[in-house]
């Protein structure tokens, strides 16, 4: 009886931990009440009609990562420095891999509202911060090609090309 008690819990515990994954980061957190950043989505969109001056790239992540956290970061820096290289250079795209866990970051943590593993775009227009999270990312992550066309694609019309 013991053994299955025992084997139980293991189980429940082994689910739990692979239920979780990177969302899961001990200090990346919800750290105040405000809107989430993905109610700027439909204000991106309308606005993704200027050109935007610049454009931040944030990746955010705990300390320990996963294949699919770490691969959104290359991917998505992968992009920007070989679809749009002048760009990158000039510094009008910026890409930030942020480690969420550690102290000194909590001022952009708190910027973005990141909470877990993820993707945020700041497309500033008329000097104003526009920040969306995009999670179209996480399903193209397995296949490069797809998220690099996607990718691309989104900072073209951000930027009005």
């Amino acid at each position: 009886m013991n053994k299955k008690i025992l084997l139980t819990i293991c189980i429940l515990i082994i689910s739990t931990l692979t239920l979780t994954g990177c969302d899961n980061q001990s200090n990346i957190q919800q750290l105040n009440n405000k809107p989430s950043a993905n109610n700027s989505t439909n204000n991106l969109m309308s606005k993704a009609e200027k050109r935007a001056e610049k454009i931040e790239v944030m990746h955010f992540h705990g300390t320990n990562q996963c294949w699919s956290c770490i691969t959104l970061g290359e991917y998505a820096l992968k992009t920007i420095q070989e679809k749009f290289p002048k760009e990158y250079e000039n510094k009008i795209i910026i890409f930030k891999d942020i480690n969420g866990d550690l102290p000194e970051n909590k001022d952009i943590v708190i910027k973005y509202q990141a909470r877990g593993s993820s993707l945020f775009i700041n497309a500033i227009i008329n000097g104003q911060d526009n920040i969306e999270e995009d999670i179209r990312v996480w399903r193209l992550v397995s296949n490069e090609t797809q998220f690099i066309d996607y990718f691309e694609t989104k900072l073209k019309n951000l930027l009005g090309k």
